[in-house]
């Protein structure tokens, strides 16, 4: 079992939902759990998962959708429960980007298996690389260590909280990260006004990433989750 490895649980059936919660604690995991497709989205804005066991029959988004929008930003390994046991319900699962794909009903035994067996095969890439020290944005290079923005020769000054953000982006390259999450990592209070100088800041910050800030290609709008340094 891989120990304190933390799992998001999406199911309507408040009953299902429960149970699962329960076992996977009593089996050594972090769990959360989301009544649906929206409750997940909303709890991924600020929480990292290394595995999501999802259902795929939801009233709204169903599962299949959902895992195909967090293939968008996310490699989180998705494994999916549905009452469908027919072929063309797993591919299109599959399909998807789900990493595995389960039954109902099923023993609670084989669900443990299978989870353990996603998380071994995951890449422990993103824990256990060592970020650069250099980031490159184009024209623009951004020394993570000494927290200094550079073009060609010359220094490209930055405000103080526009050098927070970069330490924060930096530390989290391609990631999406929430303007809730950035609103809380800049140490400021929270509420809509804070989230919007968020915007306001991030605008600025283009300006001096960017060739075409008006069509960021280095810090950009994640639709649904925030905003997401993308070096090269």
């Amino acid at each position: 079992m891989i120990l304190d490895a933390h799992l998001l649980i999406v199911d309507d059936d408040e009953r299902i939902r429960n149970l699962l919660q329960k076992f996977l604690i009593r089996n050594g995991f972090l769990v959360s759990a989301a009544r649906d497709a929206a409750h997940a989205r909303r709890i991924l804005l600020g929480l990292d998962f290394d595995l999501i066991v999802m259902d795929v029959m939801m009233p709204g988004e169903d599962g299949v959708s959902l895992t195909r929008y967090l293939r968008e930003t996310r490699t989180t390994p998705v494994l999916l429960l549905t009452a469908k046991g027919e072929t063309e319900d797993r591919i299109l699962g599959l399909e998807a980007g789900a990493d595995d794909y389960l039954g109902k009903p099923f023993e609670p035994k084989e669900l443990l298996l299978r989870i353990n067996a996603i998380l071994r095969r995951a890449p422990v890439v993103e824990q256990a690389m060592t970020l650069p020290k250099v980031m490159n944005l184009g024209d623009v290079r951004y020394d993570v260590d000494r927290g200094e923005m550079w073009m060609g020769s010359g220094r490209v000054r930055l405000t103080a909280t526009e050098s927070q953000l970069m330490r924060i982006f930096s530390s989290n390259p391609s990631k999406p990260l929430s303007r809730t999450r950035l609103v809380e990592e800049l140490g400021r209070d929270g509420g809509q006004a804070q989230e919007r100088a968020v915007d306001v800041q991030i605008t600025r910050l283009r300006r001096k990433i960017e060739n075409n800030p008006k069509q960021p290609r280095y810090l950009q709008t994640i639709r649904g989750a925030g905003y997401m340094l993308a070096p090269e």
